[in-house]
């Protein structure tokens, strides 16, 4: 978020987050206008306008409950009318449920086309949970890696950044809720498929209805720190092996020449790790019916985390996935647009077919559309910016700008297309690109050139609805 001038609007963003163990919801308000220091189209900064309870997230047997979500739902939009962009995900062992797909699609009707519902998109999870928890702290040490760790009910999700930068990202299948208990004690409930290979591979054989002895508790939380550790560490050694390979959902490697990263925790594992740390109150042993009070415990008293812990303290903590959907998900469009038909929009689940450069020939753009001609429905292209030896970007040049133009007219005009094609493009010159692109309108194609968004490696893009002559834009399926 920036600070901008002239705001006369605000707009509203929401976020909802359905995870393992809990499920939250956030909405925020930002006015839209131009930023007076960087030249482009920004949110103003937010003011946080709701934050819902923490809610168990409801199930009926091994699936959600539909019923009750479309309750939560009408508790939190309330709050949540006339939505200009926003973000929803189901994660961790929530969106391994049969029918997460159609508790998505519901969430999506009931919202409107302004919102993503995403299911199980874990590097998206890491990336939005180190924007919502670690990002600021990041800046902050601008010199330094920091890695945060998102520790849920079903998943670890790392992310390491520099300067409020994300790097790379990963998921892991280590959390609170694999072993689930009746609340005050230890006999199991139920156990995950990834909590019976815990098990088998500490060789033991505890069934539900069992009771856990302390032996095997220890056990369990030995290998999820173990597990942490090596993540933590960059190191890919515990992940070769059986169980390490069982566990991974998608790999984490560290940035180069990085070998002591300070670290943050996030999620509601993280949420317990800081209120333990600062004496605050917490509830009582398996209070959540799973082991997240005993693995926050026991990664304070582990030395290799203990003195980050007692030392950086991040924002957000527990809702740092739902604060990232609500303020960061998003990125807003720059006033120079190529829009000849705004009534196509808002367009959804767009697939990115290719990340070009500015100085791409020919060649490049005809393979990319190709890509297109072959789908059905939509597709994008995002254009990356000519970089300096140094890798800064530079501004594109008006010759530059009137080259790739006719480049994307000539290949247009080769391989005829009857869909959408979305093209995003870093600076404030989509209408002029558009137009060199169509031949000032001459050409049928059906074009959108969308200015001023940065890169972001994702596999698939929403575009919204125009609001004062700008539109929202978000992105999943984050590499």
């Amino acid at each position: 978020m920036e600070n901008s001038q002239n705001i006369k609007e605000q707009v509203k963003m929401i976020g909802m987050d359905f995870g393992s163990t809990t499920s939250s919801a956030m909405i925020a308000v930002a006015g839209v206008g131009m930023n007076s220091a960087t030249g482009r189209m920004a949110f103003s900064a937010p003011e946080i306008v709701y934050r819902s309870n923490v809610e168990f997230t409801p199930f009926k047997g091994a699936e959600i409950d539909a019923s009750a979500i479309a309750e939560l739902l009408d508790t939190w939009l309330e709050k949540g009318d006339n939505i200009f962009s926003g973000g929803v995900i189901i994660t961790g062992l929530a969106a391994l449920q049969q029918n997460s797909v159609h508790i998505a699609a519901l969430i999506k009707e009931r919202i409107g086309q302004a919102v993503i519902a995403t299911v199980d998109d874990p590097n998206l999870e890491s990336w939005l949970a180190f924007m919502g928890c670690a990002a600021l702290l990041s800046r902050h040490f601008k010199n330094e890696t920091l890695v945060n760790l998102d520790i849920g009910g079903g998943t670890t999700n790392p992310a390491a950044g520099q300067n409020g930068q994300v790097k790379t990202t990963g998921c892991f299948y280590i959390g609170a809720r694999h072993f689930h208990f009746e609340p005050g004690t230890y006999r199991l409930i139920n156990i995950s498929e990834y909590g019976y290979s815990m098990l088998n591979h500490i060789g033991v054989t505890n069934e539900i209805g069992d009771t856990l002895c302390a032996g095997t508790l220890n056990k369990i939380l030995d290998l999820y720190i173990e597990a942490l550790k090596a993540i933590a560490r960059g190191s890919l050694a515990f992940f070769e092996s059986d169980i390490g390979q069982r566990l991974c959902q998608t790999s984490f490697i560290l940035p180069p020449n990085v070998d002591s990263p300070l670290i943050t925790f996030s999620g509601g594992v993280g949420e317990l790790i800081y209120k333990i740390t600062e004496n605050e109150p917490i509830p009582s042993t398996t209070f959540y019916g799973d082991l997240g009070i005993d693995l926050a415990k026991r990664i304070i008293s582990d030395p290799f985390f203990s003195k980050q812990i007692t030392t950086i303290r991040p924002e957000n903590m527990g809702r740092a996935t739902v604060y990232g959907l609500t303020l960061h998900n998003t990125e807003i469009s720059g006033a120079t647009l190529f829009l000849p038909d705004t009534s196509a929009l808002p367009l959804n689940d767009v697939p990115i077919v290719a990340r070009l450069s500015m100085s791409c020939d020919l060649s490049d753009l005809l393979n990319s559309i190709s890509v297109v001609a072959q789908r059905s429905g939509k597709a994008c292209i995002q254009m990356l910016p000519v970089t300096d030896s140094e890798g800064g970007a530079l501004p594109a040049s008006l010759q530059q700008i009137k080259t790739l133009g006719d480049r994307i007219n000539q290949a247009l005009a080769t391989l005829t297309i009857d869909l959408p094609l979305v093209i995003l493009v870093p600076g404030n010159f989509g209408k002029a690109l558009g137009n060199y692109a169509t031949d000032w309108g001459k050409s049928s194609a059906k074009l959108m050139i969308i200015d001023e968004i940065p890169d972001r490696n994702a596999q698939f893009v929403n575009i919204g609805s125009p609001y004062r002559g700008v539109v929202p834009v978000s992105f999943y399926g984050i590499y």
